[in-house]
C-alpha cells in the first residue's frame, strides 16, 4: 500500500493509503443489502464478519504511480437480495465517496462477495 501525494503551493499533503481503505470500507458498508467486511485469513478458508473498529481489514486499497487508486472489496451479503446490484451501488458508492473526499480517481473497485447472512424472521 503506497500513499497519494499532492503537491501544493505551500507543501505536500500526503494520504495514507489505511485511510482510503476505512472511507471505501464505510461506502460500502452503507449500500443496501450489505452486512459488513469480510475478511479471510491465508490458513482459514472461511470469511468472518469484521467489527466497525477492524472495517479496513476487509479493503485492500492501492495508490499507482499516477495517484490513481484501485479498491477491492470484500463483503458479506444479506441472503436473498440481489448479487449484480448490490455490487454495481457498491462500486459507485465507494467510487463516489473516495474521490470526493481524496480528490482522486478512483481507477477500479472490485467487489468479492465472500459469503451471506440469513436474517432471522420476527
Amino acid at each position: 500500500m503506497a500513499n497519494a501525494e499532492f503537491e501544493l503551493a505551500k507543501g505536500s499533503v500526503f494520504v495514507d493509503a489505511e485511510v482510503i481503505a476505512k472511507i471505501a470500507g464505510y461506502a460500502a458498508t452503507m449500500s443496501y443489502g450489505v452486512v459488513g467486511m469480510a475478511y479471510r485469513s491465508k490458513s482459514d478458508s472461511v470469511a468472518s464478519l469484521l467489527k466497525r473498529e477492524n472495517i479496513s481489514k476487509g479493503i485492500k486499497a492501492s495508490v499507482s504511480d499516477d495517484n490513481k487508486i484501485g479498491i477491492d472489496v470484500h463483503v458479506i451479503i444479506e441472503y436473498g437480495v440481489n448479487i449484480n446490484v448490490i455490487g454495481k451501488s457498491i462500486i459507485k458508492n465507494v467510487k463516489y465517496q473516495v474521490s470526493h473526499m481524496t480528490g482522486l480517481e478512483v481507477e477500479y473497485v472490485n467487489v468479492c462477495v465472500e459469503g451471506f447472512r440469513v436474517q432471522e424472521q420476527e
